[in-house]
């Protein structure tokens, strides 16, 4: 048995976080007259200033969820900046960070996981080599550039500033070089192909003894952890509802915004206790 596993059981649900699960509060999206708004917890404060939030229906299904998975929070973001992410209920015994270059156990980072991915990624080009692509190619409107955990690149940029080209132009360079390239709101991200949020969702499951995967997400970097799920739920915002993203085992919420995050946790959870109770493939 792999250090940190246990025998939980129970199916596994990999929720990624920003847009998913918790929204800032330019993407709450509410929809609604402020005397009908929903009451939201903070579960993000950076420098002070309250960042992401979640409904009080949010809340509560993913109170449930927790009753009947395990929840494993899955993202692009580093250990630092999930560990200013503080969530519902008890702490989550496992968590995905850096696009499933970080496993973290009971909030510590496993360092044999860490090794064994970077060791899959001896064959791409390093990240200071696609970080110094990048700022070269650069211009005014690339506002950020940032190495993410020594793994990804990305790039805050000007949409309305972006030539024409330029993302393609990046995504043909990298490819040979083993990397992918997407485009993600105000974001330009290039990562190695084989670094994914799936192959960590894999090692959960592994480990917990867990019965099926479940997934939510909302990014074209969820789109391979969506693939990989028994059962998965996308918003209907965000960049997969822009290209499309279906899948015969995928759902879409009716709601956009934070109204979305609360339909899917709900669905999330009404299926994973359905898996409880038949123990079967089919909830």
């Amino acid at each position: 048995m792999t250090a940190g596993a246990t025998t939980d059981g129970r199916p596994v649900v990999c929720l990624d976080l920003d847009r998913t699960t918790i929204y800032s509060a330019a993407a709450l999206d509410l929809r609604v007259p402020d005397q009908h708004a929903p009451r939201l917890l903070c579960v993000e404060v950076l420098a002070g200033v309250p960042q992401s939030f979640m409904t009080e229906e949010a809340v509560h299904a993913f109170r449930s969820l927790q009753g009947a998975a395990v929840v494993v929070p899955t993202t692009t973001r580093t250990p630092e900046q999930l560990a200013r992410v503080h969530l519902p209920g008890p702490a989550a015994r496992f968590a995905i960070a850096s696009n499933g270059g970080h496993l973290l156990v009971d909030g510590e980072i496993d360092p044999g996981w860490s090794a064994g991915v970077r060791a899959r990624l001896a064959g791409c080009a390093p990240p200071a080599e696609v970080e110094a692509h990048m700022q070269a190619r650069g211009g005014p409107f690339m506002l950020r550039l940032r190495t993410a955990s020594e793994l990804f690149c990305y790039a805050v940029v000007d949409r309305a500033a972006l030539p024409a080209g330029w993302v393609e132009a990046l995504a043909g360079w990298c490819a040979p070089r083993g990397w992918t390239v997407s485009l993600q709101g105000r974001k330009v991200y290039a990562v190695p192909a084989g670094l994914t949020k799936s192959a960590a969702a894999a090692e959960v499951l592994a480990r917990s003894g867990g019965t099926h995967l479940l997934a939510a997400g909302d990014s074209l970097l969820d789109a391979d952890l969506l693939d990989a799920a028994d059962l998965a739920i996308r918003p209907a915002h965000g960049e997969l509802a822009t290209t499309g993203f279906t899948r015969p085992h995928l759902a879409v919420t009716t709601a956009t915004g934070a109204a979305a995050g609360a339909e899917l946790l709900a669905w999330l959870s009404e299926r994973a206790g359905a898996f409880v109770l038949t123990g079967s493939g089919k909830p």
